[in-house]
């Protein structure tokens, strides 16, 4: 089936609207797409995060008069920047599957998805899907958590993943050989994803996921948190009390101009700090004092 897009130029506070009006005319799909490039965190769960530029693309079958839907939009926005173009025809399933490779991490870590062979059968293997839930390892702050983990002896240890989404970094540490994980994440899909991810790696029996709040955590040899700047600030006291002392602690999910202002929360309970960049993002690692 051939397809046609539109392509909208949008600000913040118009492009909602505009996709809302596309798919009264008839679109398939609205696409949000940051026009300027500029890196921006993961969503929070039912927040739609729109950027200042902002381009929204529809999707219509080829046989639909898109003259009728300019029409109808010029009539509730004005005039606005647009480009309209003819797509080729693709089995899109293959095209999305065709992007998600295995990735190795460190010395001895991959994530492969289901549909590729295994690179190193005697490697680190973790199975995992692109799905519902944030982080598959192509994202720099989940890539900077996994290379941390795989850096540390975590043979025999317990390891907290604050802020869980897909499982992928607690079921990494398991598979890393440590004896237990538990996951705390807002978000029922991320335990979801996370549960599922665990059932596929063979690691389900060693990890513990809760909603935040649902339960009271015990303290942690390892703790990885890859949320947002503003949380990781906010809930820094809590933090620290879940780790054991000499314990180890990596933040990531804030961008470069927010690490020292993140670590000077942290700066009292922790030592041997250490700060990873990849793409503008950052990881803060560090040690509790004892």
């Amino acid at each position: 089936m051939a397809w046609i897009q539109l392509r909208i130029n949008a600000t913040a506070d118009t492009a909602e609207s505009i996709g809302d009006a596309m798919m009264e005319c008839g679109a398939l799909s609205i696409t949000f797409l940051d026009s300027k490039d500029v890196p921006i965190f993961e969503p929070l769960p039912g927040e739609t995060r729109l950027w200042g530029e902002t381009d929204v693309m529809g999707l219509w079958t080829a046989d639909v008069d898109t003259d009728i839907a300019l029409t109808y939009l010029k009539g509730l926005f004005g005039e606005f920047r647009y480009k309209l173009e003819a797509l080729e025809d693709k089995d899109w399933e293959r095209e999305w599957m065709d992007n998600f490779h295995p990735m190795k991490f460190g010395q001895r870590l991959w994530i492969c998805p289901s549909w590729c062979d295994i690179p190193e059968p005697d490697a680190v293997n973790v199975m995992l899907d692109p799905g519902l839930a944030f982080g598959t390892g192509t994202h720099p702050t989940t890539a900077l958590c996994l290379e941390w983990l795989e850096s540390l002896d975590l043979q025999g240890k317990t390891v907290i993943d604050y802020g869980c989404g897909s499982g992928i970094l607690g079921v990494a540490a398991l598979k890393l050989g440590a004896a237990r994980v538990i996951g705390v994440d807002i978000d029922p899909q991320a335990i979801e994803a996370s549960q599922v991810n665990a059932e596929r790696n063979g690691v389900a029996g060693q990890i513990e996921l809760y909603l935040a709040g649902e339960a009271e955590l015990p303290k942690a040899d390892v703790l990885v948190a890859n949320i947002l700047a503003g949380p990781l600030t906010e809930l820094a006291p809590s933090i620290t009390e879940l780790i054991q002392p000499n314990g180890k602690l990596a933040l990531s999910g804030l961008l470069a101009e927010q690490q020292d202002h993140v670590a000077a929360a942290y700066q009292s309970s922790f030592h041997d700090f250490g700060f990873q960049e990849q793409e503008q993002w950052m990881r803060i690692n560090a040690s509790k004092n004892g």
